[in-house]
């Protein structure tokens, strides 16, 4: 009996153990996520990054018995210039930036507006355009998770690009012998102009252009303003070739699968607080940018819009060749060109080129 009453008394000993262990809130996990951009913190998408989505994250995670411990890795700490979506797929970083427009070959379908030139200068339509079209076209999110990577939205992307030369460019015949910068597949956009492309980036604008290497470049007004070429190609020319879609944020796929649900959706959550903060920070940095070269010497015009048509109308089939490119790849090129000038149409876009036709 009194070995009868000791179990007894064990048992309950046991059962009430393990209420109190039921009761105790679950031990908080810290996880570790080193983010990653390739860019430094002056550039809006990294700073946005920084002080916009890590600490959306954070505020979304209180109470849920997660949190992160960030290591912030940018300005080609971990990654230089295009090599971020391999340091994600490499597990160097867990998530961050990733750069399309420096991948025209691995991420071939995000460059869509880049073969599309004159196309839409409001960069919220791009960017939501080609956001959507990866829920609309798998192909679209195959091409991310081919390497290991979960596309999480968060686009960025270039405002409205332009011209900036050493001479005035009244008109399109004024292009003729001119030698311009231009980055990666926007030099396809001085084909048949009578203009000679000469490919470069924001690090060798500067200097090609003081030394004589170009005439000008083509590029967005953030950026010209923040290198200061007004110094050295003080006439700008609004040419609209359009915004541009950029990137936007990717996780490791394998890692991203691995975690708890309150993670991903509080991760989800910065990305949402990113488009937002990113989309009206760039608005008034774009009229600060313009101010800011216009006081310090630039003189601005505008393209006429009749010269605008025979730009476009001069160039190849942009975006037809890259479609069938594509689609020889077999990627779905010419449904994410179609779709992506349907967009633009549907939301009231004049263009002087339709790139989606013969």
């Amino acid at each position: 009996m009194i070995m009868d009453f000791l179990r007894g008394r064990g048992a309950a000993s046991g059962l009430v153990m393990a209420a109190l262990a039921l009761a105790q809130p679950a031990r908080a996990e810290t996880i570790d996520i080193v983010a990653v951009a390739s860019h430094p913190p002056i550039f809006l998408w990294v700073k946005t990054l920084s002080e916009v989505f890590i600490p959306a994250v954070d505020e979304a995670l209180k109470g849920s018995g997660h949190s992160i411990d960030w290591t912030e890795a940018y300005g080609g700490t971990l990654a230089k210039a295009g090599g971020e979506m391999e340091t994600i797929e490499d597990g160097l970083a867990q998530l961050g930036i990733v750069s399309t427009l420096f991948e025209p070959s691995e991420l071939s379908l995000q460059n869509v507006s880049y073969v599309t030139p004159f196309g839409s200068d409001d960069i919220a339509l791009v960017l939501r355009s080609v956001d959507e079209m990866h829920d609309q076209i798998p192909g679209m999110r195959q091409i991310w998770e081919d390497h290991d990577l979960e596309y999480l939205g968060g686009a960025f992307g270039l405002e409205d690009y332009m011209l900036m030369t050493k001479e005035p460019v009244p008109d399109l015949a004024a292009l003729k012998g001119r030698k311009i910068n231009a980055p990666g597949a926007a030099v396809n956009w001085l084909e048949n102009t009578g203009a000679v492309g000469v490919a470069g980036n924001l690090t060798t604008y500067y200097n090609d252009i003081q030394t004589g290497v170009a005439d000008g470049v083509i590029v967005f007004p953030t950026a010209a303003a923040a290198a200061k070429l007004q110094e050295v190609a003080p006439y700008i020319t609004r040419t609209h070739f359009g915004a541009q879609y950029a990137g936007g944020i990717a996780a490791q796929k394998s890692w991203w699968d691995a975690q708890p649900a309150e993670v991903q959706e509080a991760i989800r959550t910065g990305v949402r607080a990113f488009e937002a903060a990113y989309h009206r920070d760039l608005e008034t940095r774009v009229a600060e940018a313009y101010a800011q070269m216009e006081a310090n010497g630039a003189r601005i015009s505008e393209l006429p819009e009749a010269d605008r048509s025979a730009w476009a109308a001069a160039l190849p089939p942009i975006g037809l060749n890259w479609a069938r490119e594509q689609d020889a790849r077999g990627l779905p090129g010419t449904e994410v060109l179609q779709a992506y000038i349907q967009r633009l149409k549907e939301a009231g876009t004049v263009l002087p080129r339709d790139w989606s036709a013969e």
